[in-house]
């Protein structure tokens, strides 16, 4: 059996899959399958995969369902005990998955190891920015704090024990826009988290996301399933107050009152800044000017988050 099985959802990411794949082959530590699975992709995707020609890679495709019905899918294929689901335009720097193995065995009780990362935009490449307070070489840390910046669970930065998916479930199909930080929720409830702070992985900056998630309103978490939890769960409130923040703005900005308030009326103000409760006070179109410039800057390494 493999040690680690890779899933790479695969849409319309002609520019970027070879060097995705190509970073997996270049890896140090080579006990490991890859899991492409095409989700109906329009592009020469399939294309740049066939020119591969290797046995560890596993290719499947299928009509195109969504990028959780996807990871889903790559992971019933899943033959190893541990699983990372990498992005098709993301890149492991050579030592990502022997980083993984050595601190996988070092703890060998613990179930969700995540690495730090950095960001390419169109104009720089700098190192994410954690509200984590290094001491070490790694730390333990509880998902909800330790996510108030970037969070620390990336799609393509951590590794999953593959058994914790029996407790926590998958990824949410009905869920097209936040399926990610929807499933990191349900870790993050359960697993506590091993975090590195060796960058080990580029992310690709999509600076179009604002527009897209703005389209998909309609379709976000609305956390609903976590709304008894956190009652009694002040760190999960915490994080939620921050996300349901960033969708309130989010939902001002489309002009939707009705989300506006269910998103702003969940929220303990106390538990945000100062700057953000004036943010939620402000008309759409000056904080479409505001998120301009914050996208701009963050193009250029001055903060890696929109709204935080």
């Amino acid at each position: 059996m493999v040690y680690f099985s890779i899933i790479i959802p695969l849409y319309n990411k002609e520019n970027f899959i070879e060097n995705t794949i190509q970073s997996v082959l270049n890896q140090t530590f080579q006990d490991f399958e890859i899991i492409i699975v095409n989700d109906g992709s329009t592009d020469k995707s399939e294309e740049k995969i066939l020119q591969f020609k290797d046995d560890r890679i596993q290719y499947f495709s299928k009509k195109n369902e969504g990028v959780s019905q996807t990871r889903n899918f790559g992971l019933t294929k899943a033959n190893a005990a541990f699983v990372v689901f990498l992005d098709a335009d993301d890149y492991w720097y050579p030592d990502f998955l022997e980083t993984m193995h050595h601190y996988s065995t070092l703890f060998p009780k613990q179930k969700v190891f995540a690495a730090a990362i950095e960001i390419e935009t169109s104009k720089k490449t700098f190192r994410a920015a954690y509200s984590i307070r290094k001491t070490g070489d790694f730390e333990f840390v509880n998902y909800f704090r330790a996510s108030s910046k970037e969070s620390v669970i990336l799609t393509s930065g951590t590794v999953f024990k593959k058994s914790i998916f029996k407790k926590t479930g998958v990824f949410d199909p009905n869920i097209q826009s936040g399926q990610d930080t929807d499933l990191w929720i349900r870790i993050g409830i359960i697993y506590p988290v091993l975090f590195i702070w060796k960058i080990l992985v580029r992310y690709t900056h999509d600076e179009n996301s604002l527009s897209k998630n703005a389209s998909l309103m309609n379709s976000k978490m609305n956390f609903s399933k976590f709304l008894e939890l956190e009652k009694t769960n002040p760190d999960l409130k915490y994080f939620l107050d921050l996300n349901r923040f960033s969708l309130a703005v989010k939902s001002k900005l489309t002009n939707n009152k009705m989300q506006f308030d269910y998103y702003y009326n969940g929220i303990n103000l106390k538990n945000l800044s100062l700057k953000k409760r004036i943010l939620l006070t402000l008309p759409s179109n000056l904080l479409q000017i505001l998120i301009g410039l914050k996208l701009k800057m963050t193009e250029l390494g001055l903060g890696s988050s929109i709204f935080k």
